[in-house]
């Protein structure tokens, strides 16, 4: 006969630790709960509607009783709009990721060095990253107004337009004007970032390259930057992220028209012009597959360089 004491089992042990299973179940039992209730309930509607024909009147009277179909998805992919909206997006991400980085890093090599006034410089830097998304928006559609604008007052003035810009209203300028004030509202994000990096460098390696005889911009692209690819591999996927969905900027400022309807700009028009809340969910998960497509391209290049570095 086998006893407890000659498998190694005692029944005391096991009961202390079937008690700490129970107790760390339920100490996780109220986040796992939120999680669930806050991301995936959502996630998994937002899919359940894509495969449905679903307008408000729809949901509030059938709930999740619609019958499944495939057409939300077919009409997105088969739509010009659709994918002028994806290109769009593409553009606008990447023009105002390496914009606001670039624009960043630059304004953290500056501030790098102590000055009298660095504190006040760095503190006013920061302010396009903590004002009012709609205040600022506001301040750029006036001064961008082709009638009474600033901008375009100095461009008469100084410049030699002839006639006014219309930069929010008319393509292609209109993107770009998005893309810059994108650039502008983020660029301290990514100083905080580089600034902070900066700090922890060695700067005896530049010190040394310069007696070497290497000039300053060659002590930045070989001594500075390869210390810094880390964090701006981070802070650039960061950002796709946070610009791939954005839309509160391009809407404030052109309403996503003259050639701005980005992807989430699309999906809302869908949700508010028409109601149909089949086709705005299917564009949603198929930009979430996209962006998941992209994320894992990207952080498996970003492995590949940091294997071989």
């Amino acid at each position: 006969m086998t006893t407890p004491a000659a498998t190694g089992h005692r029944p005391g042990r096991r009961t202390a630790a079937r008690r700490e299973n129970v107790t760390g179940l339920a100490m996780a039992l109220p986040i796992t709960l939120i999680v669930i209730a806050v991301i995936v309930v959502p996630i998994v509607w937002t899919v359940i509607l894509s495969f449905q024909d679903a307008r408000y009147s729809d949901v509030a009277r059938n709930g999740l009783g619609n019958p499944f179909t495939l057409d939300n998805y077919i009409d997105a992919i088969v739509s010009p709009g659709f994918w002028k909206s994806i290109w769009t997006t593409v553009v606008y991400t990447i023009g105002t990721t390496l914009g606001s980085v670039v624009v960043g890093l630059a304004a953290a090599l500056a501030l790098r060095d102590k000055f009298r006034g660095r504190g006040v410089v760095r503190a006013l830097m920061l302010l396009p990253y903590v004002a009012p998304v709609v205040a600022a928006a506001y301040v750029w559609t006036v001064m961008l107004n082709p009638q009474y604008g600033i901008i375009n007052a100095i461009g008469k003035e100084f410049l030699g337009w002839e006639t006014a810009v219309n930069f929010t209203g008319a393509a292609p300028q209109a993107l770009l004007t998005v893309i810059v004030f994108e650039i502008w509202r983020y660029f301290p994000f990514a100083f905080m970032f580089l600034a902070a990096a900066l700090t922890g460098l060695n700067r005896e390696l530049e010190e040394v390259a310069l007696v070497d005889g290497a000039t300053p911009w060659q002590s930045f692209r070989h001594v500075v930057l390869p210390q810094l690819m880390p964090v701006v591999a981070l802070l650039t996927l960061l950002r796709l992220v946070m610009t791939f969905n954005k839309f509160d900027d391009i809407y404030l400022l052109t309403g996503g028209a003259a050639g701005t309807q980005v992807a989430a700009v699309r999906v809302y028009d869908q949700l508010v012009g028409s109601g149909d809340i089949g086709a705005a969910s299917a564009n949603a998960v198929i930009l979430a597959v996209i962006l998941g497509i992209g994320l894992g391209v990207y952080l498996r290049l970003t492995r590949t360089k940091e294997s071989r570095a």
